[in-house]
């Protein structure tokens, strides 16, 4: 037996439904549309949108709303000052460095410095924003809280 020889196996090929051939062929008349109704339409008359229930009052509109998200919300990527003691004494932690060392996942969000544990090491650490306490337990220890603005961050990255 070669190849060329194999034939296809019964039911592997359809024939196609050929609809709008007489009442005798079981698909005449209304060419399995039934009868008026939006499906049978020619054209745009066949397509519902989405979320479309029939007329009843689409799920997306019973469920009540609640509150608001803006779209210009900026969320920080938090940092404490405990995990800063991860670098060398009189290091220089910069956003480059903090992202290398996988304390932060990109860096085209802000970072912001918070005070939870202690600072054992002297530091210059650039950031965007320092709570408070996070301020004074770094210039503690001996080193310099930077502020980098948004705007230069963007101009340094490319972003404009």
């Amino acid at each position: 037996m070669k190849l060329s020889e194999i034939g296809i196996p019964y039911g592997a090929r359809k024939k196609k439904k050929r609809v709008g051939r007489g009442v005798g062929s079981g698909h005449g008349k209304t060419s399995g549309k039934g009868s008026k109704g939006l499906r049978a339409r020619a054209g745009a008359g066949g397509k519902l949108r989405l979320g479309f229930e029939g007329g009843q009052m689409p799920l997306i509109r019973r469920i009540p709303k609640r509150g608001f998200n803006s779209k210009f919300k900026v969320t920080s990527q938090v940092i404490n000052v405990e995990q800063l003691n991860h670098f060398r004494k009189d290091d220089v932690v910069d956003l480059k460095k903090l992202r290398e060392s996988g304390l932060i996942k990109t860096l085209n969000k802000p970072v912001k410095i918070l005070g939870d544990g202690e600072v054992k090491k002297s530091l210059t650490v650039y950031a965007h924003s320092f709570s408070k306490s996070a301020l004074d337990k770094i210039v503690k220890a001996g080193g310099k809280a930077e502020l980098i603005s948004h705007t230069a961050k963007r101009q340094k990255l490319g972003k404009g």
